[in-house]
């Protein structure tokens, strides 16, 4: 089997594709982007996913390899400009984190209205937004086998610890679901927790297991290892540890849901992932996938058609369809809601009803998980048809309402209530801001 390998900015170069293949003007692109959103890849993704022979339109690459229109022409002339001109590391890491604190990195109030606390003490390392749900960031688990260049946990990785949500302490963890007996699921998440060492991840969920929390039923993971490095699962030396660490779990009595993220049909066809995936379910393990949509990347109805397909004659249930979350390079990623919707219409023709278990397009925004449901004509004016799926307030859940259409929009922000109404029925709770934000402002306030 190969031995894993990473490759940074630091050492990108020596990537015989890269060397080969890329013009130093190419190259250097992905040196500016590179200090502003966080590259890494292996030698898993570089030798067995992307095609070299047509990388500059090869999703995977595009999905892994910084690109030099993921930023703003006047932040990438300005780091391009500190770059050639030699500035010290200090200097060009203040200019960026400038520039960092205006892509918007940490969407949906998650450093303001998402961190909970028990007995006085904040839990930086979990968020608590529905109340079902709650997110738990172990420490060790803050990276990625390799980094997806869309990824609204961006933050995590770029050395910003005040941006940062990890936590070390199950004890605390342990007390807050006692105190919240209504929640019933926890998911791990990161970064991904499954670059962590099966050891260090099992710490975690026996102190669950041995806890005896009867409102906890579920256990989610939420990790991108099957389609960044399926070896985790079939040869790494902890590999078996971890699937005997799945059926502990399931034996416990508890679900265990492995929530894999899969942006493009090429991470489902190589043996390796196939054999992981095989060995996952062996273990009573269900295994969930999910994406944003996005341009350059999966952006056709063909394309989710297929991806559904796979899925499901392997054995995972496909189950969300994303939108492209409002941070870091979502300009060269979002599509249109009305454009996203159509292609998950078309999409959801093409496949059998097994396939029907997706959701979607969603965003995941400040008050919820809003599903666009479609778009109609109503008393004779054209509206995008929206519910939550997830909300704030449960109470949200599964209420129709009805946005004017707006053939631009491209996330929650953009839209207007329609019929003469000044806002949304939960704004009272959870106002919208649209328009220019300052959004510097914003972030320090959420970060001091």
């Amino acid at each position: 089997m190969p031995k894993y390998q990473n490759y940074t900015l630091k050492n990108f170069r020596n990537i015989p594709y890269v060397e080969s293949k890329l013009s130093e003007d190419e190259k250097f692109a992905i040196e500016v982007v590179g200090n502003v959103l966080p590259f890494k890849a292996n030698n898993y993704v570089v030798e067995e996913l992307i095609d070299w022979d047509n990388y500059a339109n090869d999703p995977i690459f595009i999905l892994t390899f910084p690109q030099k229109d993921m930023l703003k022409p006047e932040h990438f002339a300005h780091v391009a400009h500190l770059l050639k001109s030699g500035v010290s590391r200090a200097d060009l890491k203040t200019e960026v984190n400038k520039i960092r604190l205006q892509l918007n990195p940490h969407p949906a109030g998650q450093m303001k209205d998402n961190v909970p606390e028990v007995d006085g003490v904040k839990l930086t390392g979990v968020q608590h937004k529905y109340r079902e749900t709650m997110l738990f960031f172990p420490s060790q688990g803050q990276t990625c086998h390799a980094y997806c260049t869309f990824c609204f946990r961006w933050p995590q990785f770029v050395g910003m610890n005040e941006l940062k949500f990890a936590m070390r302490e199950t004890e605390l963890l342990v007390k807050y679901i006692k105190v919240n007996p209504h929640i019933t699921d926890i998911l791990f998440t990161g970064g991904d927790p499954l670059i962590m060492k099966t050891k260090i991840l099992a710490s975690y969920v026996d102190a669950l297991l041995e806890a005896d929390l009867p409102n906890l039923k579920t256990i989610r993971i939420g990790t991108k290892a099957l389609g960044y490095w399926p070896q985790r699962f079939t040869s790494d030396t902890d590999a078996d540890d971890l699937l005997r660490l799945f059926e502990r779990v399931n034996k416990a009595g508890k679900h265990l849901a492995f929530m894999s993220h899969f942006n493009h049909g090429r991470e489902l066809e190589t043996e390796e992932v196939q054999k992981a995936i095989g060995r996952i379910l062996n273990t009573g393990t269900a295994i969930r996938t999910q994406s944003p949509i996005m341009k350059n990347i999966n952006d056709s109805a063909e394309a989710w058609a297929y991806m559904w397909r796979k899925q499901v004659d392997l054995g995972c249930v496909p189950y969300y369809m994303f939108l492209a979350r409002d941070t870091g390079a979502q300009d060269y990623f979002a599509i249109e809601l009305d454009r996203a919707w159509q292609i998950f219409q078309q999409s959801y023709q093409q496949v059998s009803g097994v396939c029907r278990t997706v959701r979607g397009p969603s965003m995941s925004a400040g008050p919820g998980k809003v599903q666009v449901l479609g778009i109609t004509e109503i008393h004779g004016e054209k509206v995008f048809a929206l519910q939550f799926l997830q909300g704030r307030n449960p109470d949200w859940v599964c209420r129709p309402f009805f946005a004017k259409y707006d053939p631009k929009a491209i996330w929650l922000d953009d839209l207007h209530p329609a019929f003469g109404e000044s806002k949304f029925f939960f704004e009272d709770e959870y106002p919208i801001y649209r328009g220019v934000e300052n959004t510097i402002k914003v972030v320090e306030e959420e970060i001091v």
